[in-house]
């Protein structure tokens, strides 16, 4: 579906840019064509994903999956190449409950 349908549906309740990887990260992702290169880009994800702000959310997130469900939604069609796979082992590490 594409981003505008999915911004006028309005599909989420709350949207945290400070979850999102950096504007020259997601350059980076986008010209990732091989493994190493997409490592290249976890890594530099999680490591925007230290900084208090999003590390704060993390915890936020993990402490509320315990109480209920969540879901995590990007425009990405192949999670495996899109930030929400390392943001879903970030908040395991963080202590949520996934499925």
């Amino acid at each position: 579906m594409p981003k505008a349908e999915h911004a006028a549906r309005d599909f989420y309740d709350v949207w945290l840019p400070d979850l999102a990887p950096s504007e020259e990260l997601v350059k980076q992702a986008r010209g990732a064509a091989d493994e190493r290169a997409w490592a290249a880009f976890a890594r530099r994800y999680r490591a925007e994903m230290k900084r208090p702000e999003p590390s704060r959310l993390l915890d936020l997130l993990a402490a509320l999956s315990r109480r209920t469900d969540l879901s995590v939604g990007c425009y990405c069609a192949d999670e495996a190449r899109c930030h929400r796979s390392a943001l879903r082992e970030l908040l395991q590490e963080h202590g949520a409950l996934l499925a």
